[in-house]
């Protein structure tokens, strides 16, 4: 599935991507932008820039034509500076569980997949990318297996959103009755390495204005940056997650390289003094389930031990396998014994489902490379059949 991009009203011969991309920039940078193009006078600019926000992120506008409270001279000067477009989509899959997939281009050799899981919070989640790649090279994680390339910026995230929000119809931004009503930095990358970028993103994406998803809906997982935490909490209130997979330093060291630099200890305390950290505002521990790794019932007291007095639950991931893994998923009696320890401890700690296993779009299985099968050769795949590592997440 592409999205077609809207370049109508550039001249003759002139490369779409010469006018920068309003779509995307934090409110400041959208006055500035109107400001130093000319386009807008100094004095007008917040008026028009809140003007333009609306239509970009409440009624998801791409076309300047379409904007009529703007006055029909300043819309021509702002198409004639300006566009406000999606990336690329390279690639659209939908699970048999109705989990949907995009692989998006928003630059040339730039590509990152984003995730919508139905059923998840409120009504369903968003699993945003905030890098392409990643530098962690956790042993269990298909992205781990994929080179850092860059950070993502701000309005490149938004467009993951974006572009989630096209495919489910949801613009105008319901009030209710949403279908995106969750944002999690769960996709490719680690979020707290780019946390700028992700700063900005979530002021965009919670703005009341515009998208307006509650901060407490917007999760953000971390692998344990530690001196980062302080910084998250206090800039976004963004709810915290941590990808935790194990209760001593040995084992995490290899599960999770950066423990090496941040061990378990530090990242505890980390995460006790997180901003706003009540049972209100409840921590999440991530613990991917690995047979004969990290799934005995004695590692299940460690971790009741390990967190305890830390307003948190625990979601237990059923490892999802990708091509070329060692690892296996624990079995489901497994599971659930070492839930039951949790339970009785008085941590909720759901058993998260697999979702999108059949397009490799489940936890852990995101990646962009260019190996992947291309959409034309998926098509020709006989209906039913597995399909090769292609891809991803």
């Amino acid at each position: 599935m592409g999205v077609t991009l809207d370049f109508s009203r550039a001249a003759a011969g002139e490369p779409a991507q010469a006018r920068p991309n309003l779509s995307g920039l934090t409110r400041p940078a959208l006055a500035a932008a109107l400001v130093s193009s000319e386009a807008v006078p100094p004095e007008k600019a917040r008026m028009r820039a809140g003007q333009l926000w609306r239509w970009m992120h409440h009624y998801g506008v791409t076309d300047f034509e379409r904007m009529t409270d703007i006055a029909k001279e300043t819309r021509a000067a702002l198409a004639e500076r300006f566009v406000v477009a999606r990336p690329e989509v390279v690639e659209r899959q939908v699970s048999r569980d109705g989990t949907r997939k995009w692989l998006i281009r928003t630059a040339p050799g730039i590509e990152v997949e984003t995730v919508y899981i139905p059923d998840v919070g409120r009504a369903g989640a968003l699993c945003v990318s905030s890098q392409v790649g990643c530098t962690l090279n956790c042993t269990f994680c298909h992205t781990g297996t994929q080179a850092l390339v860059r950070n993502l910026t701000a309005a490149e995230i938004v467009a993951q959103v974006q572009v989630a929000r096209d495919d489910l119809g949801e613009w105008p931004s319901p009030k209710e009755d949403r279908r995106l009503s969750n944002v999690v930095f769960m996709g490719m990358g680690e979020p707290l390495y780019n946390l700028g970028g992700v700063a900005d993103a979530i002021d965009i994406i919670s703005d009341n204005e515009g998208i307006a998803l509650s901060r407490r809906r917007i999760t953000v997982s971390t692998s344990g940056v530690v001196p980062e935490l302080d910084a998250l909490g206090a800039r976004t209130q963004a709810m915290l997650a941590i990808s935790l997979h194990a209760t001593n330093d040995a084992l995490r060291d290899v599960l999770v390289p950066l423990n090496k630099k941040y061990p378990i200890a530090e990242l505890i305390a980390g995460v006790r003094a997180y901003p706003g950290l009540s049972n209100a505002r409840r921590v999440t521990f991530e613990y991917v389930m690995l047979k004969g790794i990290n799934d005995s019932l004695a590692e299940a007291k460690a971790l009741v031990r390990l967190l305890a007095g830390i307003p948190a639950k625990i979601n237990l991931i059923p490892f999802n396998p990708w091509p070329g893994s060692t690892y296996e998923c624990s079995d489901w009696g497994t599971i659930e014994r070492f839930a039951a320890v949790l339970n009785r401890a008085g941590y909720a700690s759901p058993i998260r489902t697999p979702r999108g296993r059949d397009i490799l779009a489940a936890c852990g299985q995101l990646k962009s490379e260019s190996e992947k099968v291309r959409a034309s050769a998926r098509r020709k795949t006989p209906a039913g059949s597995a399909v090769a590592p292609e891809a991803a997440p």
